[in-house]
């Protein structure tokens, strides 16, 4: 009886313990709640891709310049600084690989370089669901979740970076699997890949803005006649009619129709392509954080109780021995279909971001989810290789191939032993750190997708010598310092003495609190500088 009053006058009572009329509320406010989480996401998705807009006007001349630059993607190292940083910027491993295979077809690329930046390409690409995880900040458990689900990707594709490039540099092994299966396969042109989501999406952003991305393309190939062309399309595609003659049957005429002007906002828009971008980019930002804060809170609510513990239940769950490792792959399947149906890995993987930030995902079911959107975006590019014209077929499907060969590979080395699952026990700690240093995730961002392969896109422009003289003594002392780590967590008594920890090292070498504490007083002086008052405010208050 006591158990049941406690129950009873719990704020967590179940469903059965309300009465008939609190049911019957909570039935129907959660029936009200899903069509709002249904056009919260709606409209969450097409603010990605109004930012993928914004981004393109605002770098997209940019990129295309950079692809200019054919000596330089010559080399490895900064062919796939080059697609870390066209991806940044065009928001659009979409984008920067059909920049890559009309480069490819043309022949002003050949696949040898350009598989380097398809895996660069494949690393920019992991930055949205990054930044949509800074939008959970708030809570830190929360954001500690968040960042670690998000950052899980990136953790993968740098891991799978640093093994598959100097082994495709020294032996060509993605080279030579993607034109084997190009040669065997009979490939005739196909039909384009389902843009399921595009279809749903489309009458909202093209009200917003619409592009004409090709111009990217055509300044990439060097294309001097598009180089004043705005990206910002005014005439949508016409139509032609073919009238016969009846007095001359052998000949044609075709009749153009007058070019129908776009609708969209920003037709006839005096304002420069970065203009319009900033705006874009600004607006798309603001309604992309009000919809993720809004999906979390709504979330929040519905999947609460017995509701998220039911379907925490099915989606970790494993399944009874000897099939336990059976979950994971078909987790990686599901990843796989889900990118195929929104024919985008921004999207899946930012969409399952704040799921994991609340809980009902767990890191360890979000990692093969996010390997199996890495695959479905690579099918989804094979589909829409197989869909060019008979004389740039064999290019671009090689190159598609490419990307499909590298995320397989990767897969096959960093999930199947579940001892090599680094990129969990990464991502983790990733989770950790900025769980208790916000301004951490903040200097991630910069560090891993713009500072640092600036950095190396600099020295790669100074010379192989220069490049191999300082990246050699870096890698071999994160290397040594990996090992040093490896040995005192395991087994310390191999190491001397003095390296059994790291005490004889300087407070800053170790540990983030020192520029924690600077960051902390800056904050702090430029609060008070703005609450204290000025110099009028301050006579004003000393004269009686």
């Amino acid at each position: 009886k006591y158990s049941s009053l406690a129950r009873l006058f719990s704020p967590n009572r179940t469903m059965e313990t309300q009465p008939r009329s609190e049911r019957m509320k909570t039935v129907v406010s959660a029936l009200c709640k899903i069509p709002l989480l249904f056009l919260l996401l709606y409209f969450f998705v097409c603010s990605l891709d109004v930012l993928s807009s914004a981004f393109q006007l605002s770098g997209g001349r940019v990129a295309g310049d950079i692809f200019q630059e054919n000596a330089i993607l010559s080399n490895p190292v900064a062919g796939l600084v080059v697609g870390i940083l066209v991806t940044v910027l065009v928001q659009s491993s979409s984008t920067s690989t059909s920049i890559i295979v009309s480069l490819v077809s043309s022949g002003l690329l050949d696949v040898q370089s350009a598989i380097p930046i398809i895996m660069g390409s494949n690393i920019g690409t992991s930055v949205t669901n990054t930044i949509v995880a800074l939008m959970q900040a708030g809570e830190r458990e929360e954001f500690e979740r968040a960042f670690a689900g998000a950052t899980v990707h990136d953790c993968f594709n740098w891991l799978s970076v640093l093994v598959l490039l100097p082994l495709e540099a020294v032996s060509g092994l993605l080279r030579q699997l993607s034109q084997a299966v190009v040669y065997t396969l009979q490939l005739s042109t196909g039909e384009e890949a389902p843009e399921l989501l595009k279809v749903l999406t489309e009458p909202l952003t093209k009200m917003v803005i619409q592009l004409d991305r090709s111009v990217i393309t055509a300044i990439a190939t060097g294309d001097q006649s598009v180089r004043n062309k705005s990206l910002v399309k005014q005439w949508c595609q016409s139509t032609t009619v073919e009238v016969l003659i009846p007095k001359m049957s052998h000949i044609n005429v075709k009749l153009l129709h007058a070019l129908p002007t776009c609708r969209h906002l920003f037709v006839d828009c005096s304002l420069s392509d970065l203009a319009i971008g900033l705006i874009l980019l600004a607006c798309s930002l603001l309604v992309l954080c009000s919809c993720l804060i809004l999906l979390v809170k709504l979330l929040n609510s519905l999947l609460k109780g017995q509701v998220a513990s039911a379907i925490n239940k099915v989606i970790n769950t494993d399944f009874p021995y000897p099939f336990t490792w059976l979950a994971g792959y078909l987790a990686v399947l599901m990843g796989a279909g889900m990118t195929f149906l929104v024919q985008s890995s921004s999207v899946f993987t930012s969409a399952i971001t704040p799921l994991i930030g609340i809980g009902v995902i767990s890191i360890e079911r979000a990692y093969p989810l996010t390997l199996g959107s890495n695959l479905g975006t690579t099918t989804t590019a094979t589909l829409a290789a197989l869909a060019s014209p008979g004389d740039k077929l064999a290019a671009a499907t090689q190159v598609a191939l490419c990307h499909f060969f590298f995320n397989l590979l990767g897969i096959l080395l960093w999930y199947p032993i579940p001892a090599t699952r680094l990129p969990i026990r990464m991502a983790c700690a990733l989770g950790n750190c900025t769980a208790r240093y916000r301004w951490f995730a903040v200097l991630y961002l910069l560090l891993c997708f713009l500072l640092l392969p600036s950095l190396v896109f600099a020295l790669s422009m100074a010379g192989w010598k220069v490049m191999t003289g300082i990246g050699v003594p870096v890698v071999m002392v994160i290397i040594s310092v990996a090992t040093v780590n490896m040995l005192q967590a395991r087994r310390p008594h191999c190491l001397p003495l003095r390296l059994r920890n790291w005490d004889f090292l300087p407070v800053w070498m170790t540990s983030l609190q020192p520029l924690d504490n600077l960051i902390t007083r800056v904050t702090l002086w430029c609060r008070q500088g703005r609450a204290s008052p000025t110099w009028p405010e301050r006579v004003s208050n000393e004269v009686p």
